[in-house]
């Protein structure tokens, strides 16, 4: 599998892409599970089919630019394949010295969006991503060695991840998280997502809270014609000190949900979002105190 992608990795975006739509679709086509849930999501968000429809090519592309993004070597930069709106928000945000912390949805190509920042920023202000670590020994080796580039760290799903990211942000660096990722049970909480209850992770809104971090929104846009990406970066709800856990995860799902309807046809329909959290099985002990607290609350 890994020479697999290593062959892939090597082949034009744009080749990659249409690939990746065909296999989008198939997988439509084959999945009764997965087109239900499509449509169901879709419909939830208060959209026309039509609207969410250009998402099941786009999930393919997702798939199939993945092996070109994790494997490509650290040397070649993103260059002519990207560019920027909203850079100068990071600029004013990393100049207050408190850390930033960067939220994207399962939106776009959001693997493109950290390696952008750490082109651009990494070497004064190295990002830090959260990541659950593969299953697949052979999956892991190539996680770890795609993401392992010059000003991009990962953090794992643990209580030491979490230590991890305090310390970047307390040190003024950035941290980027996917705040519609269900999380395990015990470190979220159910607030409204699309107008339904989403298990929603409370970490966002707690590192804020701890770090005084700046808070923004991002997305890497995907352009047509494989003609590169788009990283738009958008500012964020404020999160007041005296936030409840629910309601500093209903203000990030209300920011998620306002990204998302700008650009639907880029979404993961198709993700699991109002799925029951799974158990803890990340190696934390499960956290003392009422759901919605999280690991490493009072580090």
């Amino acid at each position: 599998m890994f020479l697999l992608m290593r062959l892939l990795s090597r082949l034009p975006l744009r080749l990659l892409h249409a690939l990746g739509a065909v296999a989008g679709w198939l997988t439509w086509l084959l999945s009764p599970t997965y087109r239900r849930r499509f449509a169901a999501n879709v419909a939830q968000a208060g959209l026309a089919p039509a609207q969410g429809r250009p998402a099941i090519a786009s999930a393919g592309r997702m798939i199939a630019e993945t092996a070109w993004l994790w494997l490509r070597p650290p040397t070649q930069p993103l260059g002519g394949m990207l560019r920027w709106d909203g850079a100068e928000l990071i600029d004013q945000a990393l100049a207050q010295g408190k850390g930033l912390l960067i939220l994207t949805p399962h939106m776009g190509c959001f693997e493109v969006t950290a390696q952008a920042i750490a082109e651009r920023w990494g070497d004064t202000h190295p990002i830090t991503v959260l990541y659950r670590p593969a299953r697949k020994p052979w999956m892991r080796d190539v996680v770890d060695a795609s993401r392992g580039r010059p000003g991009l760290a990962t953090a794992p799903a643990n209580l030491a991840g979490v230590r991890q990211m305090i310390r970047a942000l307390r040190q003024g660096q950035i941290v980027g998280l996917l705040p519609d990722q269900v999380p395990p049970e015990g470190l979220g909480t159910w607030v409204p997502f699309f107008g339904r209850e989403a298990y929603t992770m409370t970490l966002a809104g707690r590192l804020v809270q701890q770090t005084g971090a700046a808070l923004l929104v991002i997305w890497g846009e995907r352009l047509p014609g494989a003609r590169g990406y788009v990283a738009r970066v958008r500012p964020a709800p404020a999160i007041p000190a005296e936030s409840t856990p629910e309601s500093a995860a209903l203000l990030i799902n209300k920011a998620m949900e306002d990204l998302i309807l700008q650009a639907p046809g880029q979404y993961l329909w198709g993700y699991h979002r109002y799925k029951q959290p799974r158990g803890l099985d990340i190696g934390v002990a499960k956290p003392e105190g009422k759901p919605g607290s999280y690991p490493g609350g009072g580090a």
